[in-house]
């Protein structure tokens, strides 16, 4: 009986209760929507503050601000290389894969589907990038507009930096003002077993057991390519800069396995950031990268994002273009800066990320709601493997990590 307090379990009994009310009581597919959104809609009202608190933190929390700018150059360099790996392996596998390809959607009116698609010919992009500015942060934090919010967060934290001692004060408020943040996110997760339950008694009851077929493709495609990634491209990369992968996967072996339990990588922060200090890397190129990585290098969410795009485009026989393809890329990019660590931001993000492609209906998105829990642990994991790499490259490049004490504490996986 011990092992339904775990969060995991209980996650599992929702989706395989939903599966089952969904099949057998069809008409809850409506109310099984309102469950379902509204537990997104708790986990929205908190990842605007979130990614605010947590980058502000890592940038007026650092050091010497020039060492400090140094730094966040190269991660920036090495985040958007990285990601946009990340972005096309996804989209050339779900190209390969078409884990879309044969999904039912006779659900959704023929009409919506047609308008999308006469609206993939009037992208604006100056818009686009305008709009990245707000004329009101006020107004971006209330409709939860992350690439808005990030703009602001990133200014505030250089004004910040500029006060010296005197803005300590409010930096350490700020610091426990994002320590609540993140117990209401504990309460939230809590509730995602109920959650998982609202989303796939939905699918299931308005789509079938064939769509959730079509979706174990979608997840066994997303798993495999995380898994290629992980172990060729980050394996590259570690070896490129001398240190072991597997050890270091080793080391925060505990932290991997709270993440699959938890399907968020945020939990894991403080734990990843100690362990990382304690192996020998500088504080300050912890204390930067780490919080920094989680809006800016979430290889995982990448790869969801772009092949979530292809899967639904397929879905509705929306043929995108090369030149289509590379414009997705280019706003994943963005859109994607904006996903934290935490259960369900990549699935608002690429509903976001919908809204600004205007080529697919947005009703797909109820597609991937019910397998969404599944798709996050993946998420969270390649997230938080990620940013754990990226901290050691990004030290090593800088000298400022103990070598020595690195290779024995790291080594003995403790």
């Amino acid at each position: 009986m011990k092992y339904l307090k775990v969060l995991y379990v209980q996650v599992i009994i929702g989706i395989i209760a939903g599966i089952f009310i969904g099949w057998l009581f069809p008409g809850f597919a409506a109310t099984a929507q309102l469950i379902s959104e509204t537990f997104i809609n708790m986990i929205r009202m908190v990842i605007a503050p979130v990614i605010f608190f947590t980058i502000v933190g890592g940038i007026a929390g650092a050091g010497e601000l020039k060492k400090a700018g140094r730094i966040g150059g190269k991660a920036i360099v090495y985040f958007e290389i990285v990601t946009t790996t990340a972005l096309v392996i996804g989209l050339i596998v779900a190209n390969l894969v078409k884990p879309g390809v044969g999904v039912n959607y006779s659900n959704i009116q023929p009409d919506k589907v047609t308008q999308y698609t006469t609206q993939a010919k009037a992208l604006n992009w100056g818009e686009f990038f305008a709009h990245i500015v707000p004329s009101n942060i006020v107004d971006s934090f209330a409709k939860g507009d992350i690439l808005q919010v990030l703009f602001f967060s990133i200014l505030f934290a250089v004004g910040l930096k500029w006060m010296g001692k005197s803005g300590t004060p409010l930096l350490h408020n700020f610091e426990t003002i994002n320590k609540v943040l993140f117990n209401i996110l504990k309460i939230v997760m809590r509730l995602s077993p109920i959650g998982a339950f609202g989303g796939m008694a939905f699918t299931i009851g308005k789509f079938g057991f064939g769509t959730l077929a079509v979706l174990g493709k979608l997840m066994l495609t997303f798993y495999a390519t995380g898994l290629l990634f992980i172990f060729v491209v980050l394996n590259l990369i570690a070896r490129y800069y001398k240190f072991s992968l597997w050890k270091l996967l080793v080391y925060i072996k505990e932290e991997i396995l709270i993440v699959l339990g938890s399907s968020s990588s945020e939990v894991a922060l403080p734990s990843i950031m100690k362990k990382l200090e304690d192996a020998g890397c500088d504080k300050e190129v912890v204390g930067l990268i780490i919080p920094t990585g989680y809006s800016f290098n979430l290889d995982g969410t990448t790869i969801y994002l772009s092949m979530s795009v292809i899967f639904l485009a397929q879905v509705f026989n929306v043929d995108l273009s090369l030149g289509q393809q590379l414009s997705v890329i280019g706003i994943l990019l963005l859109t994607s800066k904006g996903a934290a660590g935490v259960t369900g931001s990549g699935f608002i993000v690429l509903a976001s990320t919908l809204s600004t492609l205007k080529v697919i209906p947005l009703e797909g998105l109820a597609l991937l709601i019910g397998v969404d829990r599944f798709l996050s642990e993946g998420r969270a994991l390649i997230n938080c493997i990620g940013n754990t790499v990226a901290t050691v490259v990004i030290a090593k490049s800088e000298n400022a990590i103990d070598e020595v004490k690195y290779k024995k504490i790291v080594a003995q996986g403790i």
